[in-house]
This record gives C-alpha cells, sequence and structure tokens, in this order.
C-alpha cells in the first residue's frame, strides 16, 4: 500500500456507479481521488491538479476519452490507463497508439484495478540502473543513460518513460536475443509475460525515433518468432 498512499488518480468516468467503484477501491489503498465526467473535464483537471496517474473511460460525453488522450499528450506524460469494454480489441490498440500506458478491460476487480495501477506507477516513475553514462552506438546514435537522453544525429530524441526502459534492456544486452517473455517482464512487469501487443507497439515507437529507416531498422533486429536484438556496436 505503502508505494500508493497519498497517489492523486484522476478518475474519468460519466457512469456514476463505476466512480463509485473506483474510488472506493482506491481511497481504501490510500490513494486520493479526483474525477471528471467527459474528456473536456479531464484535460482541465489534467493541467489544474497533475494527476499521479490517470483513468480514462472511452465511451463519454461532450469529449471522448480518445480525443482526451490526444490533448493530454500535447501538454502532459502522465501514466494514462484507458478502461475499455473486455472485447474491444480496437479500442485498446487505438489508445495505447495514442498514448495510453495500459488499459483496463471492464469489468474489472479492485485486485486488477489496484494491480494494473502499481505497474504503471513503477515503470514510469522507477527509473532503471546506470551501469555507464554514455553509450556511442554509431555516428549517428549515442544514448546518455546518466541524462536519460537520446541523440539521433546530435538532435535529442524525446521518449516516453516505457520507450526509454525498453531501449534500456536492449542496449545493455546488445548482441544477445531478448525474448518477448523476457522484456514484456523487464519492461512492463511479469504480470504482462503474454502481452506481446505491447511489446511490438513499442518497439515500433523506438524504430520511429531512432532508426533512419523504420521498415528497414540496423538497430533494434527482430528474431522472428523469439524476440528482438540490439544490434552490436560495431554494427555486427
Amino acid at each position: 500500500m505503502s508505494e500508493l498512499k497519498d497517489k492523486l488518480v484522476l478518475v474519468v468516468d460519466d457512469e456514476p456507479r463505476m466512480v463509485s467503484f473506483m474510488r472506493l477501491n482506491l481511497e481504501l489503498e490510500g490513494m486520493r481521488v479526483a474525477t471528471a465526467t467527459n474528456g473536456r473535464e479531464a484535460v482541465e483537471q489534467v493541467r489544474e491538479h497533475m494527476p499521479d496517474v490517470v483513468l480514462l473511460d472511452v465511451m463519454m460525453p461532450v469529449m471522448d476519452g480518445f480525443e482526451a488522450l490526444r490533448r493530454i499528450r500535447q501538454f502532459s506524460q502522465v501514466p494514462v490507463l484507458i478502461l475499455t469494454a473486455r472485447d474491444e480489441e480496437d479500442d485498446r490498440v487505438r489508445g495505447l497508439e495514442l498514448g495510453a500506458d495500459d488499459y483496463i478491460g471492464k469489468p474489472f476487480s479492485h485486485r486488477e484495478l489496484v494491480s494494473r495501477i502499481r505497474a504503471v506507477l513503477r515503470r514510469h516513475y522507477s527509473a532503471p540502473p546506470v551501469p555507464q553514462t554514455l553509450v556511442q552506438i554509431d555516428a549517428r546514435l549515442s544514448i546518455d543513460f546518466a541524462r536519460r537522453e537520446v541523440l539521433v544525429d546530435g538532435e535529442r530524441v524525446n521518449l516516453r518513460p516505457t520507450e526509454y526502459r525498453l531501449l534500456y534492456h536492449l542496449v545493455q544486452n546488445a548482441g544477445y536475443v531478448q525474448t518477448h517473455e523476457m522484456l514484456l517482464s523487464k519492461v512492463w512487469g511479469p504480470e504482462y509475460r503474454d502481452e506481446n501487443h505491447y511489446l511490438r507497439l513499442y518497439i515500433t515507437y523506438l524504430r520511429q525515433k531512432i532508426e533512419q529507416n523504420p521498415s528497414n531498422p540496423k538497430y533494434i533486429l527482430t528474431e522472428r518468432g523469439v524476440g528482438y536484438r540490439f544490434v552490436n556496436f560495431d554494427g555486427r
């Protein structure tokens, strides 16, 4: 409970019963709760209160969750978990593509809600260890782990916390294949070992940001059916 105590969570849903359910369970964990009933209110609340995490329903009046998420990502990297129906895979994928950190399928239990929030906060706010300061991949790409900076052609590339953690684990094991399960467990947590779509999506994000030609990557290589390998620094 300690890592959740006093964290401010913004609950965004237009169903009063769902809001009450989440408020009760989150307050039992020692969290503080703010609420909004539509996407427009959600954007305003994030600007005003800077919550530690946002639970964002997809289907709402005035402004839906997708548009709210798009606007939030223009000014904030606050962790966002979208709330979707269990069978709405398209909603989950769209939410992740817009910058959500995770999703929870309705209906969900107290245990699942708390577990997902704890996992996303752990990923977002805990930095991996720093074994060395500057890694020069080649003349084009360098990574300063101490400063959490990635430079491509001398220009800083902005990575979200999950993207950074994924890159960190790939680079620290350069030349070796990291299986899907290994990366999911290290970056997202052991409870995500079977969620391969997260890994595929974030590998795509990283390639778009650091590769010269994302469709023909030279840094992050796919080992079909197994996982991914970051190229050796000498290019082999």
